[in-house]
């Protein structure tokens, strides 16, 4: 057999993709399961505490807006404690808050949960997303697939919860508020992976001590001149949470059991895995914002999907297209810093896609309960989510490359 090809470090391929999926484990807590598993909750909890579509898109509005804060302290946390140490303390947090949420029953302290989940979370996939960029540093030539591995691991944590969550909620029986066992699993599920995490952070935090002393140091963020990006990705936020938000509620609307529901997401989640591979060389080619538009023109034509149509082929169809797009858009946005930006400005590029990313899960959530509480129930609020993907496509295309060449300052 030949030997594993080694990249500028001397790390083989065998290595580096191991680390890539070890680390992926990050995107599953801070997104797949911190984050998505609230959808396949949302119909439970809302028919035991007797919430509105308002209260309940509320929660991942709340959830968003922890986010947002964790994005903005990000950097300032990456220059003092370095993203490996970042990414374990994320992920223990999200476990302990996720675990905290099975407590209460009360509103304002589920509330308080999921702001301080979200803080976590951001913590958590923005340490990931630097160490991600790091190692495809190491090897350029497959940094679409290194990028789309890690992000694909939120992939891992949707078919994590859609197997777990219905056992969970099932073993729970007729119990009072028996979707606070769904909450004590996950937690642990959490807590198991950020054991596993601790040997990519060690590995990669050599390596970040590295790239630290030979950067050059680190200046502000242009937000200007990646505007049309960052609009398009704020309007990525706004109508992908959505459809992830709500697209369970609506199922079981239209009559859908718990066995189809329960397919639903774990397709969804594998088609997640798989899209590392579909839209490697898409993030590899592009160093505009042409990848962010294409994806984003995608997951608007998925989200309205289920607003039009009952049909069952077709719904696994939207969510298939759905869950083998939307963590690449995350993907393009790190690929898009990746390429127009020197190593030492990746961490503060990472944070400004991040806060606009937050900054329009804020909105959406809350905006499309609002909307589905109204006429037209949940089917004119993914209208409102498929729109605002559209209007995100065609701003990003706008997005032009930056000139820079390594060794330069943009």
């Amino acid at each position: 057999m030949p030997p594993a090809a080694c990249s500028t470090d001397g790390t083989t391929d065998r290595s580096l993709l191991g680390l890539a999926l070890a680390l992926s484990l990050a995107a599953a807590v801070s997104l797949g399961i911190t984050r998505f598993t609230y959808g396949l909750l949302l119909p439970p909890m809302r028919a035991d505490l007797q919430w509105s579509y308002t209260l309940a898109g509320a929660m991942n509005t709340a959830n968003a807006v922890g986010y947002l804060l964790g994005a903005l302290f990000s950097p300032m946390l990456l220059r003092r404690v370095g993203a490996s140490r970042l990414l374990l303390a994320g992920s223990a947090f999200a476990s302990l808050f996720m675990g905290l949420s099975g407590f209460f029953t009360d509103a304002a302290p589920l509330l308080l949960q999921r702001v301080l989940a979200g803080v976590a979370s951001a913590f958590l996939l923005i340490a990931g997303s630097v160490l991600a960029a790091r190692l495809v540093a190491l090897q350029p030539r497959r940094g679409g697939l290194l990028l789309g591995l890690y992000y694909g691991g939120c992939g891992l944590g949707i078919v994590l919860s859609a197997l777990l969550v219905p056992r969970l909620l099932a073993a729970a029986g007729t119990r009072p508020h028996g979707w606070t066992w769904a909450w004590w699993g996950l937690a642990l599920a959490c807590l198991a992976a950020t054991v596993v995490l601790i040997w990519p952070a060690r590995t990669l935090q050599r390596m970040e001590q590295a790239a630290a002393a030979a950067a050059l140091p680190q200046r502000r963020f242009g937000w200007c001149r990646f505007a049309p990006a960052l609009a398009g990705y704020a309007l990525f936020g706004v109508g992908y949470i959505g459809y992830m938000t709500f697209v369970i509620a609506l199922l079981r609307e239209q009559g859908e059991g718990p066995a189809r529901i329960t397919w639903f997401y774990a397709l969804l989640g594998l088609a997640v895995l798989a899209s590392s591979r579909i839209w490697a060389g898409l993030l590899d080619r592009f160093r505009g914002g042409e990848a962010l538009a294409i994806l984003n023109g995608l997951l608007a034509i998925a989200t309205g999907v289920p607003a039009l149509t009952a049909a069952w082929p077709l719904l696994l169809l939207s969510g298939l297209l759905f869950g083998g797009v939307f963590l690449s858009v995350v993907a393009s946005t790190t690929a898009l810093v990746r390429h127009n930006l020197p190593a030492a400005d990746w961490p503060a590029g990472i944070s400004a896609f991040t806060i606009v990313f937050a900054a329009g899960q804020i909105a959406g959530p809350t905006a499309i309960g609002w909307i589905a509480d109204g006429p037209g129930g949940l089917s004119r609020g993914l209208l409102f989510s498929a729109t605002a993907l559209g209007l995100g496509s065609v701003l990003a295309w706008r997005q032009r490359p930056l000139d820079w060449q390594p060794g330069s300052r943009p």
